[in-house]
């Protein structure tokens, strides 16, 4: 079992491409591509930033980062496109599959809208096919959560209950649409289901994780064996159901509340919790 990370977090401190090599010489196997610095929201709208990836040489930067991973010898396995998702954010989740085509990467997360029907989500990600194909990049769908103030906890939203993740799936109906489950969305009170009823309930649809732990309640995000998640069961069920992708942390909160001198320190208990999962996994 292979192990990655998300790279946003990092590079908020020291910038993408000394991220990738950090992640690299920490010893992950892939980094995961993030491009939420790309556009900021307005309104529920996507809009550019002056990131190097919302400029014009937007497909130089990502070479230049699949350049440095293969150098420190990983590679890109994912991508996670910026969010929210929607028909009028297209051409923002275009230019993410290019860059995730261009770094490497296989697959790229793209969020559904939370309120979005599966029949209203497919119609946008039917917009996107054909230009992913184009590019020879998967694009995966997410469990989602909305938040209800007078419970106090999540509620539901696209994707978020095997029934649902599962009626999005078959909406779209391709070889190319693909499911990423995050592990700390389906933990989450409210969700009314948990990580290993949506691993079983979407068995070989399964190709991409986003792992982190949270306290069962919040969207945590925070280094896996640190708060409540058990990931025994997981890792089981995923293991049962011959999930043949990597184990790629989003434990981004624990990046984001750390000091810059911290962060390689922090890089290395991520690794050393994606590899207890990944040996989990193989005993």
């Amino acid at each position: 079992m292979k192990i990655s990370t998300e790279i946003d977090s990092i590079a908020l401190h020291i910038g993408e491409e000394k991220a990738v090599e950090l992640v690299a010489k920490t010893g992950f196997d892939a980094w995961d591509f993030s491009l939420f610095q790309m556009c900021s929201t307005q309104n529920g709208v996507l809009v550019p930033t002056d990131h190097p990836t919302a400029q014009n040489e937007y497909l130089k930067f990502a070479r230049k980062l699949k350049q440095i991973g293969l150098d420190n010898g990983i590679v890109c396995n994912q991508s996670h496109a910026p969010f929210p998702s929607s028909p009028s954010s297209v051409d923002w989740l275009k230019r993410a599959i290019e860059c995730t085509a261009e770094a490497g990467g296989e697959i790229c997360i793209i969020h559904p809208m939370n309120n979005g029907s599966p029949k209203e989500n497919a119609e946008m990600y039917f917009e996107l096919l054909p230009f992913a194909k184009e590019h020879n990049v998967k694009i995966a769908t997410e469990n989602m959560w909305n938040w209800s103030k007078l419970l106090k906890h999540s509620k539901f939203a696209a994707c978020a209950t095997p029934k649902s993740f599962n009626a999005h799936l078959d909406a779209v109906n391709d070889d190319y649409f693909v499911a990423c489950l995050d592990i700390g969305h389906a933990e989450m009170k409210g969700s009314n289901t948990n990580a290993v009823e949506m691993i079983k309930a979407l068995g070989s649809r399964l190709k991409a994780l986003h792992i982190h732990d949270n306290d069962k309640l919040h969207d945590s995000h925070q280094i896996p064996f640190s708060m409540k998640i058990d990931f025994v069961p997981i890792v089981k069920a995923l293991k049962e159901i011959e999930y043949d992708g990597y184990f790629t942390l989003e434990s981004c909160y624990y990046i984001n509340n750390s000091n810059k001198d911290r962060i390689p320190q922090c890089v290395k208990e991520l690794r050393d919790a994606a590899q207890k999962l990944a040996d989990m996994f193989e005993e």
